[in-house]
């Protein structure tokens, strides 16, 4: 009798054990790493303090033109962004406008640097009560499409102030796993020594309101060919083959962007 009683015990462990092997499977597929899956949601919130720089907000602005329509959309995009970077009462500047080149066409960029969140809820509520809403609506007509989205920028990443040394830049955006921004950080932290040493970024930013869990890095090169030549060269420095190899390991989706500066941009 103790006997079977001792084996019927054996096998009810032995079932919640491969339970529980079950349920951290499920929530290893949902969740990211097995440090992630105890976090939660508060602690992507934690790894968010713990990654940015925490000095500004900024907006990344995506505006899908019609064909037909970029030259007139481009006039009235100028008129919008510099005025709006131009005014001194709005907490905000305007880091960059740039026109994509490879990628999906007759699609524009603008990133707008704010001083932090109520930097952007002032902003937004004066151009909401000014004539810069009557610009912006002038926009409107040439556009398919436009998304926004809000990030933090990293701390070991900061945005580069406005220079013109001309060319062509690249927009690099990772759709994360949930959970694993903070590995993310690590390990571009450490590789970014390494790539720093041939093309300076030009920032990094990670999402916070919009599409969530999406990682943004720019840079600059003189012009496709050096950006070639500069990423071979990366490969052979100690450290970088394995950045890249942790970047795909934490990322659902990858895309990478070529872009020209528009004339009124600050950085071009």
């Amino acid at each position: 009798m103790l006997a079977r009683l001792s084996t019927q015990a054996v096998r009810r462990n032995a079932a919640a054990v491969v339970q529980a092997r079950r349920g951290i499977s499920v929530q290893s597929l949902l969740h990211g790493s097995p440090e992630a899956k105890q976090e939660g949601d508060v602690q992507i919130q934690q790894h968010s303090r713990l990654v940015a720089r925490g000095k500004y907000v900024h907006g990344l602005e995506v505006h899908k033109v019609k064909p037909s329509a970029v030259n007139d959309y481009k006039k009235a995009a100028e008129a919008y962004y510099t005025a709006v970077k131009e005014d001194p009462d709005l907490h905000v500047k305007l880091t960059g406008s740039w026109e994509t080149v490879v990628g999906e066409q007759d699609t524009f960029f603008h990133i707008l640097e704010y001083e932090n969140y109520s930097g952007y809820d002032k902003t937004t509520q004066k151009i909401k009560a000014s004539q810069h809403i009557d610009t912006y609506s002038k926009l409107i007509p040439y556009l398919t499409g436009r998304s926004q989205q809000l990030c933090q920028e990293f701390a070991f990443f900061p945005t580069i102030p406005p220079r013109s040394e001309g060319g062509i830049f690249e927009l690099r955006s990772y759709q994360l796993h949930p959970g694993t921004l903070l590995q993310w950080e690590h390990t571009w932290r450490k590789g970014i020594e390494a790539r720093s040493k041939f093309v300076a970024p030009v920032g990094a930013w990670f999402s916070q309101v919009g599409r969530l869990h999406q990682v943004h890095h720019m840079w600059q090169y003189p012009d496709l060919q050096t950006r070639k030549e500069t990423r071979e060269t990366a490969w052979q420095l100690d450290g970088w083959s394995e950045t890249v190899s942790k970047t795909a390991e934490y990322s659902m989706l990858m895309d990478a962007i070529i872009l020209e500066p528009l004339p009124f941009s600050p950085l071009k």
